[in-house]
């Protein structure tokens, strides 16, 4: 079965044809800018215009950097403030004129590293990270979902967590490769200690220098970068029609 899966991020939204039985993509990736202000009326303008791009009729799965329930956008961390309480699968799927899934886009990622990339084939619990701007979480237990755990915006140290151990911190602060290893480690113990997951995944732009940093974290867990990289977000939103 075909679903269009799209990602929405910060800077891009990328999209693709996939096949949710393979967890591949069926045509090359698709990327247009997120439009600045990221409105709702703006952004679903940019999701039809992807959609007419594959010249798409069928299922759309979308991946959104929010709190996704029932449809309706609850938090907006990282996107316009605009979005709290609309209603992102009724916009989407009026503008494209298709049948739209959306979730979480950590959530997204979480569900494509879990059955098709580093946890294909693991049981019990999963814990997916993703470390860049911020931090985004996806838990999966036996296969299954735990939707908007959103433990980036856990209080930690005094303040948010992913203000003090997100990628963009070690950027913005200077910190090198180990100082900020300490922190993200700091972090990552909290978190397993809350869930104790089975397998830590670790996704986003700092998954790619995983060398660089995974001889300082300490948890009593295996952790390992995701592998399906920049098509994960592509391939989990498909995964919500399935």
């Amino acid at each position: 079965m075909d679903i269009l899966g799209i990602d929405v991020g910060a800077s891009g939204i990328k999209g693709a044809v996939v096949d949710i039985k393979k967890g591949g993509l069926v045509t090359l990736r698709h990327r247009i800018p997120t439009p600045h202000p990221a409105t709702p009326k703006a952004v679903a303008k940019s999701i039809a215009e992807m959609a007419e791009y594959f010249k798409w009729r069928g299922k759309i799965g979308c991946g959104f950097p929010a709190a996704i329930h029932k449809g309706i956008a609850v938090t907006a961390a990282n996107i316009d403030k605009k979005w709290v309480d609309e209603n992102a699968e009724k916009l989407f799927s009026k503008t494209t004129g298709c049948k739209v899934k959306v979730l979480n886009d950590a959530d997204a990622a979480g569900l494509a590293e879990a059955n098709f990339g580093a946890g294909k084939g693991i049981k019990g619990k999963i814990m997916l990270l993703t470390i860049g701007t911020g931090i985004g979480s996806a838990l999966i237990v036996d296969g299954k979902l735990v939707s908007n755990t959103e433990l980036g915006h856990l209080r930690f140290k005094g303040g948010i967590a992913e203000h003090y151990a997100a990628d963009s911190i070690r950027k913005r602060e200077n910190l090198s490769w180990k100082e900020w290893a300490h922190r993200f480690d700091e972090y990552l113990n909290h978190v397993y200690r809350l869930f104790y997951p089975d397998l830590f995944i670790l996704g986003g732009g700092a998954s790619k220098k995983f060398d660089k940093f995974k001889d300082h974290l300490t948890p009593p867990v295996k952790i390992v970068p995701a592998t399906l990289l920049n098509e994960a977000g592509i391939v989990g939103a498909a995964l919500a029609w399935k």
